[in-house]
C-alpha cells in the first residue's frame, strides 16, 4: 500500500532495510535437508507470503505442521488479509482462531495432509505461541531435531528468542531454524515508500515501519525490555551496534516519525 512521504534520504532508506533484514533473521536454505523427524511451526500472523512459505514447505515435505494462534489483539489483521486475498477470501474468518484459518489454507489450498497438521488455538501472544506449541508437540509425542519457526518477519528474532526461553529447561532442545518466508526491502521514489517486488499480502507501509521501530526496545536486555534483565520473556539477544545505530537514525528522522505520528502509529 502506498504511503505518501516527503522524500526520505538514502540513509534513512538504508537504515529501514538494515533493521528489517536483521529482524527477519532468515536462516533457511532450500538446499538444506529436513526429514519427517523435523517440524514446522507457523505462528499466527497476517503476512500472506509468510503463511504461504510455511504451507509450501509442508506441502513439499513430510514434516508435521504445527499451527499456533488463538484470538488476540492482532487477529483482525489476519481477517483483513484473508478478505483481501483473491483466493483465500472464500474462507470464513470472523470469530475464528488464527490457527483454524491457517489450517484451512494448508488443507484446502496447499493440500497438506490433515494428519500432518496439528492445531494450537489458545495462544494470544508470542510467549503462549511458544509454550503451547512446545506442549502440543510433547502431547503428540513429537521430538523434532530441527524446528523451523515461521512468523511475521518483523517478529522473527523475538519469536526465536521466546522459543529458546520456554525450552531452556527442557531435556531435549531442538535446533532452531528461523524462516520468515519473505525478507522485506523498501525503496523510495519522489512521493512514497514501496516494497521491492510489490506489496501484495504485506503490511501497510506505515504499520511495517511502526513494527520494526517497536521491536528493538522489546529485544533489549534492560529494565524495559523483554530480556532476562527486564520482563524475562526471551533469552538474551545481542543487538549489534549497527542495528542500534540504524534504529536511532530512524527514531531521529523527523520526516519518518512525523508521518507515523500523524497516523497514530508512534
Amino acid at each position: 500500500m502506498m504511503m505518501n512521504f516527503p522524500r526520505i534520504s538514502g540513509e534513512t532508506q538504508q537504515a529501514i532495510n538494515t533493521l528489517g533484514h536483521w529482524l527477519a533473521h532468515n536462516e533457511f536454505s532450500a538446499d538444506r535437508h529436513f526429514g519427517a523427524d523435523d517440524a514446522i511451526i507457523l505462528a499466527g500472523n497476517a503476512v500472506i507470503p509468510t503463511i504461504d512459505a510455511a504451507c509450501r514447505l509442508a506441502a513439499n515435505s513430510e514434516m508435521p505442521l504445527v499451527l499456533s494462534g488463538g484470538i488476540g489483539h492482532s487477529t483482525t489483521f489476519l481477517y483483513a488479509a484473508i478478505a483481501q486475498h483473491p483466493t483465500y477470501n472464500t474462507l470464513p474468518t470472523t470469530g475464528r482462531p488464527e490457527a483454524a484459518i491457517l489450517a484451512d489454507i494448508a488443507r484446502h489450498f496447499w493440500n497438506v495432509a490433515p494428519e500432518r497438521i496439528h492445531i494450537e488455538s489458545r495462544s494470544t501472544n508470542c510467549g503462549e505461541n511458544a509454550a503451547f506449541s512446545r506442549d502440543l508437540l510433547a502431547a503428540k509425542g513429537l521430538q523434532p531435531q530441527h524446528l523451523i519457526v515461521v512468523q511475521d518477519p518483523t517478529m522473527q528474532r523475538r519469536t526465536l528468542a521466546t522459543f529458546s526461553r520456554v525450552y531452556q529447561d527442557q531435556p531435549a532442545i531442538p535446533q532452531w531454524v528461523s524462516y520468515p518466508g519473505v525478507v522485506p526491502e523498501v525503496y523510495a521514489d519522489d512521493r512514497s515508500l514501496h516494497f521491492v517486488g510489490g506489496d501484495k499480502g504485506l503490511w501497510p507501509m506505515e504499520r511495517y515501519l511502526s513494527l520494526i521501530l517497536g521491536e528493538v526496545p522489546r529485544l533489549r536486555d534492560d529494565e524495559k525490555g523483554y530480556g532476562p534483565g527486564g520482563k524475562d520473556f526471551i533469552v538474551h539477544v545481542d543487538i549489534p551496534q549497527h542495528i542500534e545505530q540504524a534504529w536511532q537514525l530512524l527514531r531521529d528522522d523527523p520526516l519518518l516519525t512525523g508521518a507515523l505520528q500523524q497516523r497514530d502509529m508512534l
